[in-house]
């Protein structure tokens, strides 16, 4: 099965095309949207919060350190790509890395 269109590994790194919903009343992974992911976060979008509060989320979500999560491109935008470095665990809507 083709993985979705948000997301592709990048050796032990998984690459994430993300839609962020900042101001939710709970943080979540919502599901696809759009050819992203929708994620929803607590956090407001103001003086970097928001991204602080993402990368926390991702961090706890993959089962990584923080300093394994980074938002590579998209800081001030909804959208965003993400970079999580040798994920621990992943969430249903993410199939594994296909050994070579």
């Amino acid at each position: 099965m083709a993985p979705a269109p948000w997301y592709h590994w990048d050796g032990a790194d998984l690459i994430l095309q993300l839609r962020i919903q900042p101001r939710a009343k709970r943080d979540e992974i919502a599901g696809p949207h759009g050819g992203r992911l929708k994620v929803r976060i607590s956090a407001p979008p103001v003086d970097g919060k928001a991204n602080d509060h993402l990368i926390a989320f991702m961090a706890t979500v993959f089962g990584v350190p923080r300093q394994r999560v980074a938002v590579v491109a998209g800081a001030a935008s909804r959208d965003k790509r993400v970079r999580i470095q040798a994920p621990a665990r992943l969430p249903t809507q993410i199939e594994p890395r296909q050994a070579l």
